[in-house]
C-alpha cells in the first residue's frame, strides 16, 4: 500500500501543472493534500472526480486559505474534519480517515511565522493532536499521521540551522514537541530508512533556494511503533515540480 502526503500550495494552482496526471502515474492508495486553498464547490470535476478515487475535503471559513484533503483508492469505514475543537477547527487543517486497521491523519499544522501568538496557537494545535493519538493507541488503534509539521525536527534537516534558530518552523519550543512526539514512540518514517542530510521537503520560493537546494524537511509521515514492522519504505519525492514543497511517502504491507 503506497500512501502519498503533499502540500500543493493551492490544489488549482498545481491543476494547472500536470496534478491529475501526476496523480495517475503515482498512483497512490491514500493520497493526503495539504493547503488546497480552495471549497469544493471552486472546483472543477477533474479534480472531484480522479478516477478510482474517493475525496474527502476540509476548507477553512477564510477563502484562499489553508484548506486540506484526501484521496482514497481504499474504502474507508468512516471520515472525519476537524480535531472536534471548535478552537482549531476553522481552518480546514485536518482530514481523519478510519481504514480497517489503522487511523489515518492528514494534517496541515498551523504556521508560527505571523508571531508569538500563532507559535502558541501551533503548539496548543500539537498538543491537541497528540492527546487524540495517545487516546487511539490507548484503544489499540495504529495511527499513520502525515502532512506539513511545518517544523524542521533537527539540524540535518534543514540547510541553514545555525541562521535560523529564532525562526518559527525551527525554534527550541516548536523543535522540543517533535522530541516529546518523538520520545512517545512515534517514528519519523523517512529516518527510519535514510539518515543522510540535505534531504528536504520545501524551499523558500525566493533566492533560488529549490535550485541550490536550501532547503527544510518540514513534511513528514510519522507512525506509531506497531506499524513498524509493516513499514517498507520511505520517500521524498524531490524532482516532482508544482509546488514549494515536494510529495514525501511511504509502502506499508
Amino acid at each position: 500500500m503506497k500512501l502519498i502526503s503533499w502540500n500543493v500550495n493551492g490544489i488549482r494552482a498545481v491543476q494547472k501543472k500536470g496534478f491529475i496526471d501526476w496523480v495517475k502515474r503515482e498512483n497512490p492508495d491514500v493520497l493526503g493534500i495539504q493547503e488546497t486553498k480552495a471549497h469544493p464547490d471552486q472546483l472543477d470535476q477533474d479534480l472531484l472526480e480522479i478516477p478510482g478515487y474517493s475525496v474527502w475535503f476540509d476548507s477553512a471559513e477564510k477563502k484562499g486559505y489553508s484548506g486540506t484533503a484526501v484521496y482514497t483508492k481504499i474504502k474507508p469505514d468512516s471520515v472525519t474534519t476537524g480535531l472536534g475543537n471548535p478552537k482549531f477547527d476553522t481552518e480546514g487543517r485536518t482530514v481523519r480517515v478510519e481504514f480497517k486497521d489503522f487511523t489515518f491523519f492528514n494534517i496541515y499544522f498551523p504556521n508560527g511565522g505571523r508571531g508569538d501568538d500563532r507559535v502558541a496557537f501551533k503548539l496548543e494545535f500539537y498538543d491537541e493532536f497528540l492527546r487524540i493519538c495517545e487516546d487511539l493507541r490507548k484503544q489499540g488503534r495504529p495511527v499513520i499521521a502525515c502532512g506539513d509539521y511545518n517544523t524542521a525536527h533537527r539540524e540535518i534537516d534543514l540547510a541553514r540551522p545555525k541562521e535560523n534558530q529564532k525562526t518559527s518552523g525551527f525554534m527550541p519550543v516548536e523543535r522540543a514537541w517533535l522530541d516529546k512526539y518523538v520520545g512517545l514512540g512515534y517514528l519519523d518514517t523517512f529516518r527510519e530508512f535514510d539518515s543522510s542530510p540535505e534531504k528536504y521537503t520545501w524551499w523558500d520560493q525566493r533566492f533560488n533556494s529549490r535550485e541550490r537546494n536550501t532547503g527544510w524537511r518540514i513534511d513528514y509521515f510519522f507512525v506509531t511503533p506497531d506499524l513498524r514492522p509493516r513499514l517498507k519504505k520511505a520517500f521524498i519525492l524531490a524532482d516532482v515540480m508544482g509546488s514549494d514543497h515536494c510529495p514525501v511517502g511511504i509502502e506499508i504491507e
